[in-house]
């Protein structure tokens, strides 16, 4: 019972959280996909735009999953790796060179929807 009553006080205290900061729930989801990518590969980047680009990597991959099957088609995920890519790199994320981190983004989008 008390683990149920700790775990519902997580959850609205997760929710709370991403109204705070001004995105939506799934926009929260790459937000943290991003800042922990950020401490496991030991770089920082800036909290403003680490909310800003959460947001643009939610709307790429929106952009993708309004096709059928979209993560089952191999064209549509080759342009949203691309997409990515682009995306990423106009932000300058991340500023180390780190293709696993590239691949850790791209597996967290394909499974996202």
């Amino acid at each position: 019972s008390d683990e149920i009553i700790n775990l519902y006080n997580e959850l609205r205290a997760e929710m709370a959280s991403f109204g705070e900061m001004g995105i939506d729930f799934e926009e929260k989801a790459f937000y943290d996909i991003l800042i922990s990518l950020a401490h496991k590969y030991d770089f920082t980047y800036p909290e403003e735009k680490l909310l800003d680009l959460s947001k643009e990597v939610k709307k790429v991959i929106d952009d993708k999953a309004k096709y059928t099957d979209w993560n089952k088609r191999d064209d549509i995920k080759a342009e949203l790796h691309f997409d990515l890519i682009i995306l990423l790199d106009e932000w300058g994320y991340p500023p180390i060179d780190r293709d696993e981190v590239y691949k850790e983004i791209f597996e967290q989008a394909e499974n996202f929807k």
